[in-house]
């Protein structure tokens, strides 16, 4: 768990870059034992990059209109086809007037655009997401305070309280890194802690994961099989993987890749992301 003093000192580098143990003893009023300990759980995780004598921000990827990185665009890109179908499809399960959670994955992202004739209540830790949304439509959008880690496309705040934190939604749709008979897998700490968050505060939990993500077997458990209601997925789904969610008590739901039409491609073009021109190099 990242506890207070650890995020002031992510803070701290963030705005520094690079800082030495003496001086985040002073900024953080801790003894020197317990900011070495703090840097090499940080640096363990890598969330930041221990130096000789103190600690300093992990390289940051070049980054694509503002907070979307490197790697966000190439997730976005892999599978697209997928992807767009399952996002149509779960952007289908909502009901006009009901709130909604969605998290910060490239499928759940895909959503936005099939969302902006809607009138739902949204709340996400996607910032990303958060945009596209009240760029493209008049859904009422809430977001946490706290703090925006670009990598990760999430916005963590280190209180327990926060005021989203008292929001019912009836349903969360949720992407993941990876699926196993164990249950939901993220390679990332930081998104388990804000995502853990969120899935007590809704009825329904509702995974977006293309065929791909059941080989990923390595990384945390998020949560169990027993917390997921549904699951779309495309037809690459092995038919094992299918019966082992359907014995777990998960509705599994299996749709057709579907190229979306060149006026709905998705775009990464350094000022904006959004759903308006990346998938078509791809998918030409």
């Amino acid at each position: 768990m990242i506890n207070k003093r650890r995020n002031r000192l992510l803070k701290l580098l963030d705005e520094r870059r690079a800082a030495t143990v003496h001086e985040l003893v002073e900024s953080l009023d801790a003894s020197p034992s317990t900011i070495r300990r703090d840097i090499s759980w940080l640096a363990a995780r890598n969330l930041i990059h221990r130096t000789r004598g103190g600690a300093e921000t992990t390289p940051r990827k070049k980054r694509l209109g503002g907070l979307a990185n490197d790697t966000f665009a190439d997730n976005l890109r892999a599978n697209a086809a997928r992807k767009y179908a399952i996002a149509r499809h779960a952007a289908a399960l909502c009901e006009d007037g009901e709130t909604i959670i969605i998290n910060g994955g490239t499928t759940t992202f895909m959503m936005a655009d099939f969302l902006a004739d809607r009138s739902l209540k949204i709340m996400t830790n996607s910032f990303l997401m958060a945009d596209r949304l009240l760029a493209t439509s008049q859904n009422e959008v809430l977001i946490p305070g706290g703090t925006v880690y670009r990598d990760e496309n999430v916005i963590l705040s280190p209180f327990d309280n926060d005021a989203t934190g008292d929001q019912y939604a009836s349903k969360m749709f949720m992407s993941v890194s990876g699926l196993s008979m164990l249950g939901l897998v993220e390679t990332d700490p930081l998104l388990i802690r804000a995502e853990r968050r969120l899935i007590g505060q809704a009825e329904k939990l509702v995974v977006l994961v293309d065929s791909s993500k059941f080989a990923r077997r390595a990384g945390l458990i998020l949560c169990n099989l027993k917390q997921v209601h549904t699951v779309i997925t495309d037809s690459g789904v092995a038919d094992l993987s299918v019966q082992w969610l359907e014995q777990a008590g998960v509705k599994v739901i299996v749709v057709e890749p579907e190229t979306p039409p060149a006026q709905d491609c998705i775009a990464l073009d350094g000022a904006q992301l959004g759903l308006h021109g990346t998938m078509c190099a791809m998918l030409a």
